[in-house]
């Protein structure tokens, strides 16, 4: 994050989400400022208050994108939920503190997953040697006992001369042979290493995973403790035999080892102090809560939401199975299309904790056409890639593009406009006959121009009833 300026952080999103200049400057100045945050003192760091952001537009314009590719380019604990999962108390819904339990969840399994790629290499050398173990045990140290009858203790009669002498025998023999193992062991390590015996089969012990016990787990864990956690600390842990390939019991066991050289307090704490610290949360259809209570029906809770929401977006703490979590600094970003209601329908504490307002464009075509070809991993790309799979060398023509382009735009004029999801519809619907095809067909190489285009969908943008339905 240090090393990310606004300008940087914007550089990035364009890789991925076309136009909508306002909002990445909006988002990407609320990112620096929470590093500028950091870096204060303690006590200033607790009065600095994140600037919440509300983006007004569309559906398929990029409001989920852009929040979702802002988290990964600063590895930060990232959740989306949706407002109208949510109901007040006293109502069949979610209770609003499961969104910070989410985040909390998150954000431990993202520092697990960091300390066990630390502690992958120590992993790595313990699992190699359990193999060895297995694959090339060494004698047990511990002989039986001389005498033959147990009972001999009790009854007399031990040949002491004779014991000796045996011993003496056994000890020679016992030196050679574990002399000769070791060399063994030696070879067989090798042979590990260089991976000769990946495709052998071998038999090692694994942790049987405990199924949850039903209707009382999940509901423990709405109240922030962790039943299963508790029953298994009690109940000792089952291991069962399973039969794998050594490359596959290499993984399980560099996963096995790795998980007991971390801990566990240290990851739970951890994970939430980065939760509080840089989470971020995307609430979207925040526009579906707004406005005013109807008195009945599905609306009957909209004002209770978000009485609800406004403590955790305000600052509070919230109890989890890993300990309290504060709210205070987690960054809310919130969308919603707002075409029946406006921001300013929610209730004016929680606009308040909404300082920031951003509304994104809805794409025309041109928006559209550079969408199918510009970001990283484009849906041009994306097909292209996909049909190469059964031997298709796929070619959309630069007419072609501007053709889906040009159908997405009316379609969506006159139907509801659905952003950039419409291009997945359109390109499904021209590629629908070459997609089921392909795996029998030798079609070689295809190409994607505007004669094909309106060929694929001349019937159904003709007719306005299939366009309604089908596109």
């Amino acid at each position: 994050m240090k090393e990310l300026t606004p300008r940087q952080i914007v550089a990035e999103l364009d890789k991925y989400i076309i136009g909508q200049a306002d909002a990445k400057r909006c988002v990407a100045v609320v990112l620096r400022n929470r590093y500028r945050r950091q870096q204060l003192d303690e006590i200033m760091q607790e009065d600095v208050q994140p600037k919440n952001v509300i983006m007004i537009g569309p559906t398929g314009v990029g409001k989920t994108e852009i929040a979702r590719r802002l988290a990964k380019l600063v590895e930060a604990p990232f959740i989306k939920v949706e407002a109208t999962k949510f109901t007040e108390v006293g109502y069949v819904g979610r209770d609003v503190e499961s969104i910070i339990r989410d985040l909390v969840e998150t954000s431990i399994r993202m520092v697990r997953e960091e300390k066990m790629e630390q502690m992958r290499e120590k992993g790595a050398a313990a699992a190699d040697l359990h193999l060895l173990n297995i694959l090339a045990p060494l004698p047990s140290k511990h002989r039986k006992a001389a005498a033959s009858n147990p009972f001999s203790a009790f009854w007399g009669g031990n040949n002491e001369d004779n014991e000796e002498v045996e011993s003496s025998n056994d000890y020679e023999k016992q030196k050679e042979k574990e002399r000769e193992l070791r060399q063994h062991r030696v070879k067989m390590r090798q042979v590990l290493a260089n991976g000769e015996l990946d495709n052998e089969m071998v038999e090692i012990e694994v942790e049987e995973n405990q199924a949850p016990v039903f209707g009382l787990s999940d509901g423990m864990d709405e109240m922030g403790m962790n039943m299963q956690g508790i029953l298994g600390s009690i109940m000792p842990k089952k291991k069962k035999k399973r039969k794998v390939s050594v490359a596959e019991a290499r993984k399980i066991l560099t996963q096995e080892e790795a998980e007991k050289l971390i801990d566990t307090d240290e990851v739970n704490s951890l994970g939430i102090k980065c939760a509080e610290q840089s989470g971020i949360v995307f609430i979207d259809e925040i526009d579906k809560i707004a406005g005013k209570d109807g008195g009945h029906g599905p609306d009957v809770s909209r004002g209770g939401v978000q009485r609800d929401i406004l403590p955790i977006v305000e600052g509070c703490t919230v109890m989890t199975k890993y300990g309290m979590a504060k709210t205070d600094h987690v960054l809310f970003i919130a969308a919603g299309a707002f075409h029946l209601t406006k921001p300013s329908d929610l209730i004016p504490e929680l606009q308040g904790r909404f300082p920031l307002r951003v509304e994104l464009d809805s794409l025309g075509e041109e928006e559209l056409r550079r969408i199918l070809m510009e970001p990283k991993n484009s849906l041009v790309k994306q097909y292209c890639e996909l049909m190469e799979v059964d031997g298709v060398d796929l070619e959309f023509a630069d007419s072609g593009i501007s053709a889906i382009a040009q159908f997405a735009d009316k379609v969506n004029r006159n139907t509801e406009n659905i952003g950039a999801r419409r291009l997945h519809t359109i390109l499904e619907k021209v590629l629908e006959d070459y997609l089921f095809e392909a795996p029998e067909a030798n079609f070689g190489k295809v190409v994607i121009d505007r004669q094909l285009v309106e060929r694929k969908l001349a019937e159904i943008t003709q007719d306005d009833d299939l366009s309604r339905f089908i596109l």
